[in-house]
């Protein structure tokens, strides 16, 4: 989304002859933090701008090693793993997903006095495992509640959140104590736009006791491969951290109007994934909302999980046809620890199948 100071910009960057582009006017935008949203939070706080490191300058010239647009060095990826975009891979085999995570429908509520142990103690700073491991119950509130029906949010045992920085500067000690167990982190989008609260909400959130991942926006108008690159220049390889997420949806505010046939989303779509799993060595997750899943993914993609976004109605009613490992319940939460709303999700299983699946990432 361009503000209308961006045109004033870009002409006087034109006129000093400084600026350079050779994707388009996207190129033209880096250092400019993205306004891609995914979902009905917006700021209600002055969005802090964090120090995010290189800039994309130094970035272009490609270095002996890779490393992190923020951090140290990355381990070097062997030449033949390069994706093009304009090719994609041949689709192979691929492992099935534990379905032992399927909607617990006669899961109780909990009853008071187990949320009131649960809330008793916030983890400590640089939590450990044992604090990794510990669930905390759901103390969330919403401003704008829906009735979901039999099976609702609070039959999940299993909450987090996903935040970005329109969530400003977040209490992740007393975000995590009022029930936020995982949270998905904006890291990057398009091919050179870094969250500005990236680092800050990654290393926060996990010194906090939260299990975290990042997520991805997938702009359209680029190749998929200099997407996924720039994703893995940003975000660190951690064994703790939970499979990264590429985020796919229509976005009117975007810059990017291009609508592409159902046949070219897959192959952009496998190209990144594709990348994403050799690197992290773990299958990423799809997040998607009901329009883009109609239209491009409905019956594709059976072999990977899926993190569904339905505010109004249960998933099931949604996305008749999927299972799904994370839902996206709200985005209108309410909560100690951040200022305005915040996305709330729910994870599929109970609390058995979250830490034996998260102990597959690390200590969990």
């Amino acid at each position: 989304m361009y503000r209308s100071t961006v045109p004033a910009i870009i002409l006087a960057c034109l006129s000093l002859t400084a600026c350079t582009s050779s994707s388009g006017p996207e190129s033209l935008m880096a250092g400019i933090p993205s306004k891609e949203t995914t979902s009905s939070v917006t700021p209600s706080a002055p969005v802090p701008q964090a120090s995010v490191g290189q800039t994309r300058a130094t970035l272009r010239a490609e270095p002996a090693q890779k490393v992190l647009a923020w951090g140290g060095p990355l381990p070097q990826e062997p030449k033949a793993f390069a994706a093009v975009d304009q090719q994609a891979e041949p689709r192979r085999a691929m492992p099935q997903i534990d379905t032992s995570m399927s909607p617990q429908a006669g899961v109780g509520l909990p009853d008071e006095k187990s949320v009131q142990m649960a809330m008793a103690a916030a983890p400590a700073i640089n939590a450990g495992p044992a604090v990794r491991s510990r669930i905390f119950r759901s103390n969330f509130s919403d401003a704008k509640p829906i009735n979901f029906g039999k099976v609702t949010p609070r039959h999940f045992a299993v909450h987090g959140v996903d935040v970005s920085r329109w969530q400003g500067n977040i209490d992740w000690e007393r975000l995590r104590s009022r029930g936020a167990n995982f949270a998905f982190i904006k890291a990057t989008d398009g091919g050179d736009h870094l969250d500005p609260m990236f680092k800050t909400n990654w290393n926060r959130s996990k010194a906090a006791g939260l299990r975290r991942g990042a997520y991805h926006f997938f702009y359209w108008c680029r190749p998929a491969s200099q997407q996924a690159d720039w994703f893995i220049r940003n975000v660190p390889r951690d064994p703790d951290a939970l499979p990264p997420v590429i985020d796919v949806e229509y976005n009117g505010e975007s810059s990017c109007k291009m609508r592409l046939p159902r046949a070219k989303v897959l192959e952009k779509m496998q190209v990144f994934m594709d990348m994403l799993e050799r690197h992290y060595g773990q299958r990423p997750i799809i997040y998607t909302a009901p329009d883009f899943y109609k239209d491009h993914l409905s019956g594709e993609f059976l072999n990977y999980p899926f993190w569904l976004r339905a505010v109004a109605q249960h998933p099931s009613k949604v996305y008749p046809d999927r299972k799904w490992m994370f839902w996206q319940y709200s985005g209108s939460g309410l909560s100690h620890g951040v200022e305005g709303k915040i996305d709330l999700n729910v994870f599929s299983g109970n609390e058995e199948s979250w830490l034996r699946w998260t102990s597959r990432r690390g200590n969990g």
